[in-house]
């Protein structure tokens, strides 16, 4: 089952925001997360919440498309959406999956997303196969480099700037000063998900699913919206038939 990609589209013009919001939703690989009307309104969003593909504008007023994506985290992709055609050398410069010349139909878009589709294939899988001989992680808490088996993580909760990371049979949490956001560049997409803004989960660690909320231990976590269409595929693809 192909994976959901989380989309954001960024444009100052309200008819295109319209148009590429109505080739998202007739995508099915695609879910449109939210719609910005300017490059600091997305550069917010993205502070807060991971997205992996952005239909981004070029041209706009205060903040530019090209701006945004210098400062976008390495897991974020880009389409970039213009009405200009001698933006290409620049969106090759921040590696920019394709680019769509407005104004543009729905094949165009299509095909556009289907790289996209593609590119986070790839870099899921070699995230498993990197995963495969890796079986801990160090973490700096208490002025030590701690030694951590994934095996034995449970989840992790970001606490604005901190990450606890909940062990099994460790009542106590250890600390460290990192975001979610990085920490879920580098774990194995098959071993981890992230399912709230505050929590990365262990797969392997979930005891039961009870009302939209994940049980693991004695911890209840919620599956936020954004993040539902990536877990339930995970469940579909582990469930009885």
């Amino acid at each position: 089952m192909s994976r959901i990609l989380s989309c954001l589209i960024v444009d100052d013009e309200p008819m295109a925001l319209h148009l590429v919001e109505s080739y998202v939703l007739k995508t099915p690989f695609l879910k449109l997360v939210r719609k910005c009307s300017s490059g600091f309104e997305a550069l917010n969003y993205l502070n807060e919440e991971r997205v992996d593909l952005l239909f981004l504008d070029i041209q706009m007023p205060d903040f530019t498309g090209l701006q945004l994506a210098k400062v976008l985290p390495k897991s974020s992709r880009i389409i970039f959406t213009t009405a200009f055609d001698h933006y290409a050398i620049e969106g090759f410069k921040v590696e920019a999956l394709d680019y769509l010349l407005k104004p543009f139909d729905y094949s165009e878009f299509l095909s556009a997303a289907n790289k996209a589709k593609e590119w986070f294939e790839l870099v899921h899988n070699s995230k498993i196969a990197k995963s495969e001989n890796k079986d801990f992680l160090f973490v700096k808490s208490d002025y030590k480099q701690l030694k951590i088996k994934l095996a034995d993580i449970l989840c992790f909760e970001g606490l604005k700037d901190y990450v606890k990371i909940w062990i099994k049979d460790n009542p106590k949490p250890i600390l460290t000063i990192m975001s979610l956001k990085a920490l879920e560049e580098e774990l194995a997409a098959d071993k981890f998900m992230r399912v709230h803004r505050s929590y990365i989960i262990a797969l392997d660690r979930i005891e039961a699913i009870e009302r939209g909320q994940i049980i693991i231990k004695e911890h209840r976590i919620t599956v936020s919206d954004q993040y539902k269409p990536a877990f339930q595929d995970f469940i579909n693809t582990n469930s009885l038939r």
